[in-house]
């Protein structure tokens, strides 16, 4: 057989098998990626790149490694559901680097956690001053969760006592200048409807539009192709 079909071949082979494997271990092996399901997964990718590039050995052992592998990973992740302390063990857990915000410089020398690793994963949270910060958290995943001060949090219409329409989700009308039915149907409105609020806004044609959408309040968000903005500049210190 021809050496690219058999390349192909198993390429193929190997992606489905990669694909039902994925599936087998779950979306955590994505969502909660720490370091042990992050060694597992490339392990896993090596072994399927391997048996499909390999041709000067048989695919058959690779198959029954990528098996062990995915046997293994779904073992681990039973184990660590029935025993703590072994997900502990493996996984790790939450380790609190900001305490009634101070910095815990020995829990930060234990991660080898940096301080501007500390400082970009706080503006990843919207967060530029450490002075907002009651407590910081590294999770087993390496994401990190903060708890501002009190005087610093978000006011919810629950502290101001007030009764807040129920949320729901926007249906999308136009969609890369084309038109959706079934979104406008479910938003309740018309074509009539539809065509007077794109007049109201100077545009002629539904094909000028990138993107509507409608939310339950009845609030209409729109961004047509053309919407005369300068270039951004950076957020770097660079030019």
């Amino acid at each position: 057989m021809n050496e690219a079909l058999v390349v192909a071949v198993r390429g193929i082979i190997g992606f489905f098998t990669l694909l039902i494997f994925a599936r087998a271990l779950g979306k955590q092996q994505i969502s909660q990626l720490t370091f042990f399901d992050y060694v597992l997964g490339i392990t896993i990718g090596s072994t399927a790149s391997t048996l499909t590039t390999d041709l000067d050995s048989s695919g058959w052992p690779h198959w029954v490694g990528l098996l062990t592998w995915v046997a293994a990973g779904l073992a681990t992740q039973w184990v660590t559901l029935k025993s703590l302390k072994i997900s502990k063990f493996i996984n790790g857990e939450p380790v609190v680097v900001i305490m009634n915000g101070k910095i815990l410089e020995d829990s930060m020398r234990t991660l080898r956690y940096r301080a501007a690793d500390l400082l970009e994963q706080l503006r990843e949270k919207g967060v530029f001053d450490l002075n907002q910060v009651a407590f910081a958290i590294v999770e087993t995943d390496g994401q990190l969760s903060v708890l501002k001060k009190a005087e610093y949090q978000s006011v919810t219409p629950l502290d101001l006592k007030l009764t807040p329409q129920s949320a729901g989700l926007a249906n999308e009308i136009i969609l890369d200048g084309i038109l959706l039915e079934e979104g406008l149907r479910q938003a309740q409105r018309d074509r009539a409807w539809l065509d007077q609020e794109l007049q109201r806004r100077g545009i002629r044609d539904v094909s000028e539009v990138f993107l509507a959408s409608l939310d339950p309040s009845g609030n209409l968000y729109l961004d047509t192709y053309r919407d005369h903005l300068t270039t951004p500049r950076s957020g770097g210190n660079t030019r």
